[in-house]
């Protein structure tokens, strides 16, 4: 099941340090067979809610590589280039598998609800 990192990216600061990071992250996540799916969008339409910010998201094949990747020596070596200069909301998440049915989940809703 394919996984995810999403980054929302605030207050960011444009530092030597930050197109260093950029340059280097690649190398750091390809060996989990993570990629680019969205790098720093900004041109989101916000059809509900509130949204600022950039946005990042990298897929992964599944959750454990994209730990491993988080968790690896070469990301740990650059992630102070981003979070010095960068605020950020970043969250690892499952995906669904590609036979996924939301009719199944809907019917786990319906079955913890209270008859009427």
């Amino acid at each position: 099941m394919p996984a995810y990192v999403i980054a929302n990216l605030h207050e960011v600061t444009l530092h030597p340090e930050i197109a260093e990071y950029i340059e280097r992250i690649t190398a750091t996540f390809e060996p989990f067979g993570g990629r680019f799916l969205v790098h720093g969008a900004t041109g989101q339409e916000v059809k509900e809610g509130g949204w600022s910010g950039d946005v990042v998201m990298i897929g992964f094949p599944g959750i454990a590589e994209a730990r491993a990747w988080w968790d690896s020596p070469a990301y740990q070596e650059i992630a102070p280039l981003r979070s010095r200069h960068i605020k950020s909301d970043i969250i690892l998440i499952d995906g669904v598998a590609a036979d996924y049915d939301p009719a199944t989940t809907a019917q786990k809703i319906r079955a913890t609800l209270p008859a009427r």
